[in-house]
This record gives structure tokens, C-alpha cells and sequence, in this order.
């Protein structure tokens, strides 16, 4: 380690998975380290809530978050940070549409099994259709609704995919790009879920990861061991604070002004790592990337009863529904709840201060107890309590004209010598926590060893493939 590194000062904007991962690489290269970071906790979101009720302690995760990765050294990694406190989970999930609930991903057996007669036939008719029929390859230069159709046909499409992708986004599936459903959708197409069926043919299926590690006391628990660990090795993390300007000059970030209880510090740095959502970082820069993200707020319940259902998440299909996915904490640790109590939380998207963001707390909770009736929970299971929590930046909103967008965005940002995006927001990416936290180890590597690897950590693992997969835990 040179005597030079020991004196360089590297702040990481935002404490979420990329940002603290950043900080841990430079810390074992012996850098100086700063994270600023604006909410009163880390872990981003993948923070983990704890809630106080009449029966005991109840935690909630910010969504639905569990730990898969194929990368073996990350795996090695978060099993000597956790411990003993680093459990095996197992994932079961539902589709709930018109009173039918459907095993996700959906299923050629289960679909024969539960789904009504004109289903069947309209997906049978599209089956043989397809036969005959191209399906777009090209997927930057599809929407949603194409890519969906042409492989899974219109049937299927109006009853599973239609709906929810408008409620989730909030527009029309025809205006959403079809990088969405390339990286999210599991099966090839109708054939293929015919031809994993039959004797003796093999299948192109991609298989969601079905076991999958998972904190003890919550997904956040992760992080806050990693951040307890960083700052006992001597890196500083500035919570509540906002950053608020960034001093440029001769294509490089000087300094970073951040706002801390209503006043505005200044501080100094060689090399800025920023996990800050792509399109603030633009805004900061005085550029308007036109960039959009999608907000989640959150319904958190405590219940009285020991368990809901044995299902990790259902996905909430009905337009008329006000979420998209309901979770039970539980089924991932039973630590999540006191004995012999349960919890949900609801996840709703919305934009931020549209009408479901500023919804009272009180009126949204009846009306997703409404839902949860609808669904076939009691609602007098609910004991009443409740808290809403918020992630304003939580989608990157990849509508047809996203890529042009954010290339804009990139070329920008990368006039800044000394400056790395990284991370899900910071690189306006869907991915996963174990790809957020390998960005960030790339981003610390760019600084040690100076190469310049911000475009292979903007387009990494940037598969034509579903992205979710069976992982090397």
C-alpha cells in the first residue's frame, strides 16, 4: 500500500448496499472514508424497521429482499459478516387474480388446474399462433406489451401481466420498455412452458432462485453489521445529511455540500463514489435528465394470528387493488414477529405527493383492510396498529424512451474525472442486492487502481436473461 493512498480522502454518497460495500474496499486499501448519507439510518432500500406494538416487536423490510448471488467470494463475504445470524429461507409465491390464486411463476399444471375455460382455450389458441409467429429479439426496441405478447400471447397477457405492470408503473404497458419483462419474466415463452412438460424434452427455462439467505432480525441487519464493522474500522458515516451542492471545477468534484440539522457543511474530497439516484446527480450538475423514477409506500400491520398463509408474497393482480404485492415478514425469519403473532405489509406504488403518497394513514389502512378481505384475511385479525414508511426513488421508470435518457445522463456525469455512479439508483438499473453490492466493490477498484470502469459498472451483468437465479448459497 503506498504512502499516497493512505492520504487520499474518498466520500461514498448513500449508505444502501453499493455505497457501504464501496466504503469497505477502500477502507482494506487504506483510504480515508466519508459516507454521507440522508436518512437517520443505512442500508438504503434494504433497511430493515422495527415497530414497537401491544405484543412485542415486529420488524419490516423496505419490499420484498432476500440473498442470492453466484459470485462465491460475496457469498464467503456475508457469511463471515453474519454469522450464525445469516439463516436459509425458502420462497413460495402467489399470483392472486379475480378470486384464483396461481403459483408464480406460472405454471402449465397449476394453470390447467385453476384457471377458468375461456383462459385455457384463448391461451391454447395463442399457443398454436405462436407457432407460426416471429417474436421480436431485440428488446430496447419493444414495449412491454409487445415482448409479452408475442411470446406468451394475448390471453395470458390481458389476465396476468396487463394490469399489474400498469399499477406497478403507473402507465400504460405499451409506453414500458421491454427491457422490464426481458430481466423479469422467467419463462421463454408459451412453448416453452409446453415443452418443460413433455417426456424426454428438455426446456430453456430459466428458474427463479427458490433458497435464498436471509438475516436473522431482517434484511437491514446486514447492513447495519456492515456499517458497525466500517466505522470500527475508522470510516466516518454522516446520517441525516442531505447533500445538498457538489463544487466543480476543471471536470473534478472538489467538495461536497450537505445540509445537517438546517445547516449547510461543507467538505473536501479527492474522489467521489455516488450511489444518489442518476437523475439527482444530474440535477446537482445542472443537467435535466428527464429521468424518472417510481415510489413505493409501504402499509405495515401487526395481526393477530400466528400465520396468514405459508406464501412469502403474493402478487396482487387486480387493477381495483390498491397494492401489488402483499408480504409476511415471517416467512423469512420468525424472528420478524413476537411468538405466536404474525404482520403483512402491503407494498403500494404511487409517485411521490400524488394522492396514494399523501393518503392519511388511518383512511389507507382501511381501505387496504378492505383488500386483505377481499383476499380472504379477516380483517378483524389486524389489531389496529400500523405505520407507513416511504422510498421515493424505488423503480427506475424504464419507459420506451429510458436508454436515450440515460445515456444522456451518462455522458454527463462522465465529463467528471473523479467521479463514480454506482448502484441501483446511481445507475438507473433494476437489479438485485448481491449486483449492488459487486458495484460497488467496482467502484472502490477504480479508485485504487485508477483504470476507469464506470461504463462496465453501468452496462454489468446486463443480461438478455431473467436476472433472478439460482444462486451459489
Amino acid at each position: 500500500m503506498s504512502e499516497s493512498s493512505n492520504k487520499k480522502h474518498v466520500i461514498v454518497l448513500g449508505a444502501g448496499p453499493a455505497g457501504l460495500m464501496s466504503a469497505w474496499e477502500l477502507m482494506d486499501a487504506g483510504y480515508q472514508v466519508t459516507i454521507i448519507e440522508r436518512d437517520d439510518h443505512v442500508g438504503g432500500m434494504c433497511a430493515t424497521q422495527t415497530f414497537t406494538g401491544e405484543h412485542g416487536e415486529y420488524r419490516f423490510d423496505f419490499g420484498g429482499h432476500r440473498f442470492i448471488t453466484k459470485n462465491p467470494k460475496l457469498l464467503t463475504f456475508v457469511d463471515k459478516l453474519m454469522g450464525d445470524d445469516l439463516l436459509f429461507a425458502q420462497r413460495k409465491s402467489v399470483i392472486r387474480y379475480k378470486g384464483r390464486i396461481y403459483q408464480y411463476p406460472l405454471a402449465l399444471v397449476d394453470l390447467i388446474k385453476n384457471a377458468p375455460l375461456p383462459l385455457l382455450v384463448g391461451g391454447g389458441v395463442d399457443f398454436i399462433k405462436q407457432l407460426f409467429k416471429s417474436k421480436p429479439q431485440d428488446r430496447s426496441n419493444v414495449s412491454f406489451a409487445e415482448w409479452i405478447e408475442s411470446r406468451f400471447g394475448r390471453t395470458l397477457y390481458k389476465h396476468f401481466f396487463e394490469g399489474y405492470t400498469g399499477k406497478l408503473w403507473g402507465i400504460d404497458p405499451k409506453f414500458l420498455s421491454g427491457d422490464w419483462a426481458s430481466q423479469r419474466i422467467s419463462l421463454m415463452d408459451l412453448k416453452d412452458v409446453v415443452r418443460r412438460l413433455l417426456p424426454g424434452k428438455k426446456s430453456s427455462v430459466r428458474t427463479y432462485a427458490r433458497q435464498y439467505r436471509y438475516p436473522k432480525l431482517g434484511f437491514g441487519q446486514l447492513y447495519t453489521r456492515l456499517a458497525e464493522e466500517l466505522e470500527t474500522r475508522g470510516a466516518k458515516i454522516l446520517l441525516n445529511s442531505d447533500v445538498c451542492g457538489l463544487d466543480a471545477e476543471n471536470n473534478r468534484i472538489g467538495s461536497v455540500s450537505y445540509k445537517h440539522n438546517d445547516e449547510v457543511k461543507h467538505i473536501q474530497c479527492d474522489d467521489l463514489i455516488s450511489t444518489l439516484p442518476l437523475s439527482l446527480m444530474c440535477k446537482l450538475t445542472d443537467f435535466d435528465s428527464q429521468l424518472e423514477f417510481r415510489s413505493l409506500r409501504f402499509m405495515n400491520m401487526p395481526m393477530e394470528t400466528e400465520n396468514i398463509s405459508d406464501n412469502t408474497w403474493q402478487y396482487l393482480s387486480d387493477p381495483e387493488m390498491l397494492g401489488t404485492r402483499l408480504q409476511e415478514p415471517k416467512r423469512r425469519s420468525s424472528y420478524m414477529a413476537p411468538e405466536g403473532r404474525s404482520s403483512v405489509m402491503i407494498e403500494i406504488p404511487c409517485n411521490k405527493n400524488d394522492d396514494v403518497w399523501n393518503m392519511d394513514g388511518k383512511k389507507l389502512q382501511t381501505r387496504i383492510l378492505s383488500d386483505l378481505e377481499a383476499l380472504g384475511v379477516d380483517p378483524k385479525l389486524a389489531t389496529g396498529e400500523f405505520f407507513t414508511s416511504y422510498t421515493e426513488h424505488a423503480y427506475p421508470l424504464m419507459d420506451i424512451t429510458y436508454q436515450a435518457k440515460r445515456e444522456k445522463a451518462i455522458t454527463h456525469l462522465c465529463q467528471f474525472e473523479n467521479l463514480i455512479m454506482t448502484g441501483r439508483q446511481g445507475t438507473f438499473r433494476y437489479i438485485f442486492t448481491d449486483t449492488a453490492m459487486e458495484m460497488g466493490m467496482m467502484a472502490a477498484q477504480s479508485v485504487i487502481d485508477g483504470k476507469d470502469r464506470r461504463r462496465e459498472i453501468f452496462d454489468f451483468r446486463n443480461e438478455k436473461t431473467v436476472i433472478e437465479v439460482q444462486s451459489v448459497a
